[in-house]
């Protein structure tokens, strides 16, 4: 269980640092742009990446 928890936490820090690698003024453009966002976008941006995670760990727990 530690071990899937350490697997996860190492590929969600891999796939945040793509964007910044690839494009850091683009990056920087939208954490300003995000900064600027009232809380309840935040949170409803929060939500829908929560819920589309769940989906697809569902979707990939049906399919194996």
């Amino acid at each position: 269980m530690l071990d899937d928890l350490l697997r996860a936490g190492a590929l969600m820090l891999i796939l945040e640092g793509i964007l910044p690698f690839l494009a850091p003024a683009r990056t920087r453009r939208i954490y300003t742009a995000l900064a600027g966002m009232n809380e309840r976008t935040l949170r409803r941006f929060g939500l829908f990446g929560m819920v589309a995670g769940l989906g697809v760990l569902q979707y990939l727990r049906w399919i194996a």
